[in-house]
């Protein structure tokens, strides 16, 4: 069988579909996969086949604000956010993928939620789909509302009708990696068809320094993401977590500069990247954005989080952490030294937290895998 995947050309919206990817061509399905160039080294290297394309995330922000610039996307009026992603970025993956649809016939395409206008270019095909999430669902907010009526107006454009009540989903049925008890209820007993799948973190390969296999007190994990980096948040929480009696590494992103931190406590190492991935099983603690690649990689290792939420769906993901006992959140003027120190402390000694961030654990392996789902993919061409 032939398949499309697709996604922004963002490491939280493609990492999460790459284990499904790669375990369809591992069964001998033939796997294409529609994305930016950032990501052709790790679709390649596994037999998939990369065609590069989709617009830039900063350049359809940029028009989505009538042409100026957004030095941050998670800082502009949310009413242009959902106009980047349901109209700019659906309208030019929709465009691009046309050509690529007509020219390899796909029979099935698989689209992760962030980028409907693949599953709409699948529909003007008369391909069916799947929408693949990548943490937990959409709730029904002030974005949520601007986001779907400016979808909607995309596919009266193409001709195809959506449904309203699941516009970015586009009615398909649901690749769902969040375990159920942390999902959204109303999502849960809404009428989407879900196929749970197992969220299995993706890094690229990469070497974990070697006193992470080794180390004796308790390891901390300090990350805001590839796309929230702040150096500011970043050394309030390094000068915080410095002094908890933990080894503490951290990675630091594309966006910030190594060797502005200065000089550093001994117990502290900053990296620029580290394959997070391979490096989540030997962690006592993850202090992190709240970003659904972390969250759901944190809930299948089962430690305590401590999220400190920049942006988009990383505050949701912070309330729904805490709300379920498996962790604490920080927000704005409270992301202090101080207070990071005392959570963190917490966090490593509660019997409570530490039980309920086993038990997710268990819930998330107990979930099918990447071959189990990938296996009944035929059931949906």
């Amino acid at each position: 069988m032939r398949i499309l995947f697709s996604s922004l050309g963002l490491h939280g919206h493609t990492y999460p579909l790459l284990p499904l990817a790669i375990a369809a061509r591992e069964l001998g399905h033939d796997v294409t996969y529609f994305t930016g160039a950032a990501f052709a080294n790790a679709l390649t290297s596994h037999g998939i086949e990369h065609v590069e394309g989709g617009i830039d995330l900063r350049a359809a922000f940029e028009i989505a604000n009538e042409g100026a610039p957004v030095t941050k996307p998670q800082d502009a009026d949310p009413d242009r956010i959902a106009a980047a992603f349901a109209s700019v970025l659906p309208r030019a993956f929709a465009a691009e993928l046309a050509p690529v649809l007509a020219d390899l016939k796909p029979d099935l395409v698989v689209h992760e939620l962030g980028n409907p206008g693949a599953g709409l270019a699948a529909k003007v095909a008369g391909v069916p789909g799947l929408c693949h999430s990548f943490g937990r669902a959409w709730v029904a907010d002030e974005f949520a509302s601007s986001a779907r009526r400016r979808l909607l107006d995309v596919a009266a454009d193409l001709g195809v009708e959506v449904p309203e009540n699941d516009p970015m989903g586009l009615g398909n049925p649901y690749i769902d990696i969040c375990p159920p008890s942390v999902q959204e209820p109303g999502f849960l007993a809404g009428p989407t068809q879900r196929i749970p799948l197992r969220p299995v973190p993706f890094a690229e390969p990469g070497e974990l320094p070697p006193w992470v296999l080794e180390h004796r007190e308790p390891l901390v994990y300090l990350t805001l993401g590839t796309a929230f980096g702040e150096a500011g948040v970043l050394r309030t929480a390094i000068d915080g977590l410095a002094g908890v009696g933990a080894k503490v590494l951290v990675a630091a992103g594309p966006a910030v500069d190594v060797g502005g931190f200065g000089e550093l406590p001994d117990n502290v190492v900053v990296l620029p990247w580290v394959p997070q991935a391979d490096l989540l099983p030997h962690v006592d603690l993850v202090v992190h954005h709240g970003g659904s690649g972390t969250t759901m990689g944190t809930f299948g290792v089962g430690v305590p989080q401590l999220v400190l939420p920049q942006g988009a769906d990383q505050f949701s993901n912070a309330a729904v952490v805490a709300a379920a006992g498996l962790g604490d959140q920080l927000l704005g003027a409270d992301v202090t030294a101080e207070a990071i120190a005392a959570k963190a402390r917490h966090l490593l000694a509660d019997e409570a937290v530490l039980g309920a961030a086993r038990a997710i654990a268990d819930e998330v392996a107990a979930m099918p895998s990447p071959h189990d789902v990938a296996r009944t993919l035929p059931e949906y061409a």
